[in-house]
């Protein structure tokens, strides 16, 4: 008995190259999960404005975070595949794939059904629940089992937002970055999403009412926004810092509509008038670097620190490869297989 592993980031262009950055931005703008509006405008809007306009200016910071080896996302992605793989076993087979290019989640499926296994859990490496992101793998998946003749038993695996293999391994990568707490604010940045995604999945009528996101309960669990938070608190409480030493925002907004807040650029550029010049910032909102963790907080948000006269930013990579959460994400995984338990156990390592 054999059980397949699909781990599943959102993707990126093939090579850093104008018509490949193009490919990659008309696949995933044209997903309705993304941009949520009919599809003859989103079309029209994608192909005639964004992918044709965006692709050479995204080309160029694509080539600026390029490793040796290729993508950022990819490149840690498969060294992820491949920690998982050996950490579960020989009872598992582990691939990468990706919503969008390559290694899609078509063959990424396709590979598992071939190799006659019992079980697919599908792991989207997205810590908050969102519809442009689980919701859009989701999508894609049952769309691909519905035409198979025998469907093995297929796991969809939730956010992981508050779970100690994820919190942990942040929590001592801050504490070992923050020795003697030499910086003034740390700074949780999360991707942006506009607010109407988050009103379409609001189901208690409180979306953003006063202090909704900021007391976790029954009402918002399914809330990107106010996971993001609680992730947040989760990792401040581990850590024990005081209110006022760190903040939550969000970055990587566009268009006219209003996003989610407060708003990343704002938070900084305002920083320095108020004594707050060294600061540490991070996104839990990704598990591999990419272009809106190396680039975006990287560079765009320091050059902007430092022009409002700030005097010191540091990044702090995501997991990537980090063994603890390679090994913890691991004992997840096996937790949700069907194998017998003691053909599951996983060793966490040091």
């Amino acid at each position: 008995m054999k059980i397949g592993v699909l781990l599943i980031n959102l993707g990126t262009p093939d090579s850093p190259s104008v018509p490949d950055v193009r490919k990659y931005l008309r696949q995933f703008l044209m997903d309705g999960r993304v941009i949520d509006i009919p599809l003859i405008p989103r079309f029209l809007l994608v192909n005639g404005i964004i992918a044709p306009f965006r692709a050479p200016r995204s080309a160029k910071v694509y080539k600026s975070v390029w490793m040796e080896e290729g993508s950022p996302l990819k490149v840690y992605g498969h060294k992820l595949e491949k920690l998982v793989q050996q950490e579960l076993g020989d009872n598992f087979i582990v691939r990468l794939g990706m919503r969008y290019q390559s290694p899609s989640i078509t063959s990424g499926m396709e590979e598992l059904r071939k190799a006659n296994v019992s079980q697919i859990i599908a792991v989207p490496l997205f810590p908050q629940y969102a519809s442009a992101t689980n919701g859009s793998v989701f999508e894609i998946i049952t769309e691909i089992v519905k035409s198979w003749q025998t469907i093995p038993a297929l796991t969809l695996t939730g956010p992981f937002f508050n779970q100690d293999f994820f919190i942990d391994p942040i929590v001592e990568q801050i504490r070992s970055a923050n020795v003697s707490g030499k910086f003034d604010q740390i700074l949780f940045t999360y991707h942006g999403l506009p607010e109407r995604h988050i009103r379409k999945g609001d189901t208690s009528g409180k979306c953003f009412t006063t202090d909704c996101c900021a007391n976790f309960g029954d009402h918002n669990q399914l809330c990107y926004r106010a996971q993001c938070f609680q992730t947040t608190k989760i990792i401040t409480e581990k850590l024990g810092l005081k209110e006022g030493s760190f903040t939550t925002s969000f970055q990587s907004r566009l268009g006219r509509d209003p996003w989610i807040k407060p708003y990343t650029d704002k938070v900084i550029s305002a920083w320095p008038q108020k004594g707050i010049k060294s600061v540490l910032a991070l996104s839990p909102s990704f598990v591999s670097d990419c272009l809106e963790t190396t680039e975006e907080i990287g560079e765009e948000y320091k050059e902007l620190f430092e022009k409002s006269g700030g005097e010191n930013w540091e990044l702090m990579p995501c997991l990537n490869d980090n063994a603890n959460w390679a090994a913890g994400l691991s004992r997840w995984i096996a937790e949700q297989s069907i194998l017998p338990r003691q053909k599951t156990d996983v060793h966490l390592q040091n």
